[in-house]
């Protein structure tokens, strides 16, 4: 099932897109959803953030080609560090580029989004938590992350996490490609299959530190490639077997 959040004429919903319709979801797209009845045309509606996650966590360093590019070394554990909630944009809303940095940079990620309450779930049972898998952009304010030493700030910026367009319920997320343009040009190429830190292990290793509430989000990397973002620019996060993500930088 492809899942979003759309605004209509009536409000915002949850809704699933079949093909060039959204058919909407009554309250929550969680376990087995239940459909009103309502549909539109998926023309005649307009994409949110497909969730409102209680906290994103957000797992650095995961791609070895990434930490090589800053001169970094590869954790032997997954280094994670959270976004607010209210980092969270949709599609086609603007990144806003914070006055007080000179250098704020794109980074295409998978992300996964949990599907229910969950604490100390181990690797093998990964898969039956996960609601699907949705595009995040982990904005980050280059220089301010590295002046400030930890990430709190440069990473936490109103606007600072686009996610969508949708989330994908049944995909396989082990070896998709990914790839990151700017204003057309391809800045990021790679595939999943690099993660250094896997999915299930991811899952285990967060469920294990903090207790996730259905809706959470967890980045899970990004690979080399990374870049400066300027005013204007279009940034277009394509992962295979979601869609493409697309934002606007905005001074």
């Amino acid at each position: 099932m492809r899942l979003a959040r759309i605004a209509h004429a009536g409000g915002v919903a949850f809704a699933s897109i079949e093909g060039d319709e959204v058919l909407e979801i009554a309250e929550h797209p969680f376990g087995n959803p239940n459909f009103t009845g309502k549909r539109w045309p998926l023309a005649d509606v307009r994409l949110l953030a497909p969730i409102l996650p209680s906290k994103v966590i957000a797992v650095g360093r995961n791609y070895a080609a990434h930490a090589a590019e800053f001169g970094n070394e590869v954790p032997g554990s997954p280094m994670t560090f959270l976004k607010p909630s209210t980092s969270v944009i949709g599609p086609n809303a603007a990144i806003k580029l914070p006055a007080e940095s000179e250098r704020v940079d794109f980074e295409g990620e998978l992300a996964i989004v949990i599907g229910q309450p969950v604490k100390n779930v181990p690797a093998a049972r990964a898969a039956s938590v996960i609601l699907g898998y949705t595009i995040a952009n982990d904005v980050s304010a280059r220089d301010l992350q590295k002046a400030d030493g930890q990430w709190g700030r440069a990473k936490g910026y109103d606007t600072f996490c686009p996610l969508g367009p949708w989330i994908e319920t049944a995909i396989d997320p082990s070896d998709l490609a990914l790839r990151t343009e700017v204003d057309g040009e391809v800045k990021q190429s790679s595939r999943t299959s690099l993660l250094i830190h896997k999915i299930p292990e991811l899952v285990e290793f967060v469920s294990g530190v903090m207790t996730l509430l259905p809706g959470d989000v967890i980045l899970t990397g990004t690979p080399e490639g990374v870049g400066p973002m300027t005013n204007g620019q279009s940034v277009s996060i394509t992962i295979e077997g979601i869609g493409t993500l697309t934002n606007t930088a905005q001074a």
